[in-house]
């Protein structure tokens, strides 16, 4: 018997020992198993203690008492499907009548407590179906992206949820978004990662960068306008403006409203029109919005006007021609000036990492969805990339960037340089790769 004791020691030492480095491995190997034990047998009694059952239905009162039989027990939701993933476990259940999905929604940290795992969400799938997704460890502490995450036309992955979900940017879905967090929050990881992700897909990407370029120029290769200061990037913007209306000529040239055209082939944006004619889309990520904002001079001020009424009409126009916004900034305001909240209206998709005020986070989300405001102050500055993401459905939930160095950046975008469009009305604009030899002047150092 010796040796079965051994083997018991040496897989409870191994199982240990994954459980403290390697979560994600235990889950798989451990986890699921005993998660899966704990939820099928402590199921009826915690949704009792939980409040999630309803009464026995009358005719089984009525028979039990003609029967002498025992009063049947509360009914508690029905198990639809439990399903296994690489995180957790994904439970799916059939209420019963009289009860609500918000209730089993209320009771998720409960649930979460009871059945043993580090976090529990709920969602409707339907009237009278409702999933929740169990996690088993901390996914977000050491953030690892499927292998195998979908990728689609003008939809790709950049971070992973709370709940072991991949999250998603999609622009034909929610087609312009904003980015805000303070200093190494993890901002720029996150718009370094959507950069090489769009490197691949058919899109002109452009770019405004005020802090002379130091966050996008690296990525030139992949980029088909680039801005570095505010004088610039207002010209740029009225540029795409004008490639904007060529695009809206194209379409309405291209209408095709007859009697005998089906709806379906009626063209009302980019994506309606056949392949050969349909323009490529743009996606414009402007760094430190609060740049084209700031004015100091009579002169500046007429710029900022400028570029804020640019920037306001791309948002309320630019989707059906294929142009797509990506504000991010430290700071976003009302102090920035008018025309701000009107951008902010636009701005479908929230994303917040740490911030240094509470009221940058209720630009953010006050309009939205107010309880991922607080969420958003209460991201630790030793968890960088951590972020509240959220959109105008008033849903919210945390996620986190991998982390992806600017040396990955620049090879995605040096790999698929050769699929970097031309536009025509951005031509003034594309960044010129060849740099001169020119000595360039460095500040001495201060003497004492």
């Amino acid at each position: 018997m010796w040796w079965l004791i051994a083997a018991v020691v040496l897989v409870a030492v191994l199982a240990g020992l994954l459980r403290w480095r390697r979560p994600a491995w235990y889950w798989l190997s451990f986890g699921v198993t005993f998660a899966t034990c704990r939820v099928l047998g402590r199921y009826r009694a915690v949704m009792d203690a939980c409040g999630l059952t309803v009464p026995p239905p009358r005719w089984g009162l009525a028979i039990a008492r003609m029967a002498n039989r025992p009063v049947p027990e509360p009914r508690a939701p029905r198990i639809l499907r439990l399903r296994p993933t690489r995180t957790g476990l994904v439970l799916r259940l059939g209420l019963r009548p009289g009860q609500d999905a918000f209730d089993v929604a209320a009771s998720c940290d409960r649930l979460r407590h009871s059945f043993g795992m580090f976090g529990v969400t709920s969602r409707e799938i339907r009237s009278g179906v409702v999933e929740l997704r169990m996690t088993g460890y901390d996914v977000l502490r050491r953030v690892q992206m499927p292998a195998r995450a979908e990728r689609s036309t003008m939809r790709v992955p950049v971070a992973l949820r709370e709940d072991g979900d991949v999250h998603y940017r999609d622009y034909r879905t929610t087609p312009h978004a904003l980015t805000i967090g303070a200093t190494k929050s993890g901002k720029s990881v996150y718009q370094r990662n959507l950069v090489a992700e769009l490197a691949a897909q058919e899109v002109a990407l452009v770019g405004i960068d005020c802090k002379q370029g130091v966050e996008l120029f690296p990525l030139a290769r992949r980029f088909s306008a680039l801005a570095d200061n505010p004088d610039s990037a207002a010209d740029l913007l009225d540029a795409l403006i004008a490639h904007m209306e060529d695009v809206y000529q194209l379409i309405r040239a291209e209408q095709r409203i007859t009697a005998d055209t089906p709806d379906a082939d009626i063209a009302a944006d980019i994506w309606d029109l056949p392949d050969h004619l349909r323009p490529v889309p743009v996606v414009l990520l402007v760094d430190e919005v609060a740049e084209l904002a700031l004015f100091a001079t009579k002169d500046e001020e007429k710029r900022r006007d400028r570029i804020i009424t640019a920037l306001a009409r791309l948002a309320q126009l630019g989707r059906a021609a294929g142009i797509y916004l990506e504000i991010c900034g430290q700071r976003f305001g009302s102090e920035l000036g008018k025309g701000i909240t009107m951008l902010r209206a636009q701005l479908s998709v929230r994303t917040a990492h740490r911030v240094n005020d509470e009221t940058s986070a209720n630009m953010a989300f006050g309009d939205i969805a107010p309880d991922a405001a607080l969420a958003t102050v209460q991201i630790p500055v030793s968890a960088p990339g951590l972020a509240i993401t959220g959109d105008a459905s008033g849903g919210w939930s945390r996620i986190r960037t991998p982390h992806t160095s600017l040396r990955a950046a620049v090879d995605a975008c040096n790999k698929h340089a050769h699929l970097t469009p031309e536009l025509p009305a951005l031509d003034a604009f594309r960044p010129v790769l060849a740099s001169p030899a020119v000595p360039v002047a460095i500040p001495a150092p201060a003497t004492p």
